[in-house]
């Protein structure tokens, strides 16, 4: 009678990676320096996910300063210190907790040589593609006025090309949204209902893509937005990338599956 194997027959020899502390690493997620808890499927809860996160927080970052703060340079050296910790610590690849770290990745993937995946933004070009050129790819952001071209640039986002941007928060449209995030507005301690919040989020994304018969598929650029991406795209039946969808495919580049079957 044959024996169940005990170990993964693929892991026949082990050797160390240069200078990396730690095995069987997944994704590192550099997080804002900042107390607010997230829903399961928010980038900052590790029971989100099937596969192994490392977390480092940006010391000093918090939304205000990454988010609101025009000029964002004390943000850079406390961002590049988690990336290369993180890529120390033996992550396969880096990726961050908020869409508005668009603005760095170009310096963070210079920074490391892992792969980096900063925001939920960089997914635009990827959705343009599979819609065409005929329809617009929404992009649902947090707060619209803080968007800058520079986050969308540096993502490698064409301006003037076919997307639209509006803003979740915009006029306290997701009240339990501020009551996390929001300065001034925050409960105490910071706390939010879900099924308020995926109420509020429902109203504004619908209201987002019936504003735009052209619309061809929608961006979440939110880590708070995924808990209620399924809701949404039930409500709106058109493609929707976020968070989840690109932490998924994230691990999948730097840890690729087997494949079993038959032919």
């Amino acid at each position: 009678m044959g024996t169940s194997p005990t170990h993964d027959p693929a892991v026949a020899r082990i050797t160390a990676r240069p200078d990396r502390r730690a095995y069987g690493m997944g994704l590192g997620v550099i997080l804002l320096d900042d107390v607010y808890p997230g829903f399961p499927g928010d980038v900052r809860n590790a029971s989100s996910w099937p596969f192994p996160v490392q977390y480092e927080v940006a010391t000093g970052v918090d939304i205000h300063c990454l988010v609101v703060e025009e000029d964002k340079s004390p943000c850079r050296e406390p961002i590049l210190e988690a990336a290369r910790k993180l890529e120390w610590m033996g992550c396969r690849g880096i990726v961050a907790e908020c869409g508005y770290f668009a603005y760095f990745q170009k310096e963070v993937a210079a920074a490391v040589s892992v792969p980096v995946f900063m925001s939920s933004l960089i997914q635009v070009p990827f959705a343009q593609a599979v819609v065409g050129p005929q329809k617009v790819v929404g992009i649902l952001v947090a707060n619209a006025g803080c968007l800058t071209d520079s986050h969308l640039t540096s993502v490698g986002v064409t301006l003037g090309s076919n997307f639209v941007v509006s803003g979740a928060m915009d006029d306290g449209s997701c009240e339990e949204f501020d009551h996390l995030w929001t300065g001034g507005r925050r409960s105490n301690p910071p706390s939010a209902d879900y099924a308020k919040a995926e109420a509020e989020f429902l109203r504004v994304g619908t209201g987002f893509f019936d504003s735009r018969p052209d619309m061809g598929a929608m961006v979440l650029e939110c880590t708070g937005f995924p808990p209620f991406a399924r809701a949404l795209q039930r409500a709106i039946g058109i493609p929707v990338f976020s968070w989840g969808t690109l932490l998924d495919y994230a691990y999948s580049v730097v840890v690729h599956r087997d494949y079993y079957g038959h032919v």
